[in-house]
């Protein structure tokens, strides 16, 4: 179940989180590492602009994939990518049992950030569809497992960026509380909107529907 998390002072989420529990991160050589890394991003930076941008994010996109498929023997499902994603958000993957994985890329961030955003913003949420497709889609979205394909990436795994915001259009949707049987939850208001018009969210750690407020276990 995707949950938006709400936006901070400086640095905004490059994608969104997902709720899930944690497994075991993969283990992989700091040398092999720092190996791979230095050679995806030296294959980044001589990324043609024949393409124009939008064509060297998809160049590397793919270099990404193929780079994981070849060393890490991690096959992910070959997914749509979309430049479609508007506001504050750098990038958002998209996936499921049913129909396609979806990576979406903010073509305003990308225009105005081009070198980082081809730096770290993709391979960030192309790591995000390595980490599930190695140990599904029960594991935290930005937990070890996705921290180790940074790392074998050659990225530092930081969350959010920290791009300029001021020429963004977007508004800041407000959060409300929710909670499962196990723990609290944010929703935003658009989630809010359709959970009042009947849809249910399912925790994916103890498997029950949210409710609004806050855990009666909650502290104050």
């Amino acid at each position: 179940m995707v949950v938006d998390a709400p936006f901070g002072k400086r640095n905004f989420c490059r994608d969104q989180g997902v709720v899930v529990v944690n497994t075991r991160p993969m283990k992989e050589s700091d040398s092999n590492q720092s190996a791979e890394g230095e050679r995806i991003a030296s294959a980044a930076r001589t990324l043609g602009d024949g393409e124009g941008l939008q064509g060297r994010v998809v160049a590397h996109t793919l270099t990404l994939l193929q780079a994981a498929a070849q060393r890490l023997g991690v096959k992910t499902p070959d997914p749509q990518i979309r430049f479609d994603l508007r506001g504050r958000v750098a990038g958002q993957v998209r996936f499921g049992s049913r129909g396609p994985w979806v990576i979406r890329y903010n073509p305003v961030l990308m225009q105005a950030n081009a070198e980082d955003f081809l730096s770290t913003t993709v391979p960030h949420e192309v790591a995000h569809l390595v980490a599930y497709a190695k140990y599904g889609l029960r594991i935290r979205p930005h937990g070890p497992e996705w921290r180790s394909v940074m790392h074998f990436y050659g990225v530092v795994p930081e969350r959010c960026h920290r791009y300029d915001l001021s020429d963004v259009s977007g508004r800041a949707l407000r959060q409300f509380d929710y909670h499962c049987s196990c723990r609290d939850h944010r929703l935003s208001s658009i989630r809010h909107h359709r959970v009042q018009a009947g849809r249910a969210y399912i925790c994916r750690r103890c498997a029950t529907p949210l409710r609004p407020g806050r855990h009666p276990d909650a502290p104050v």
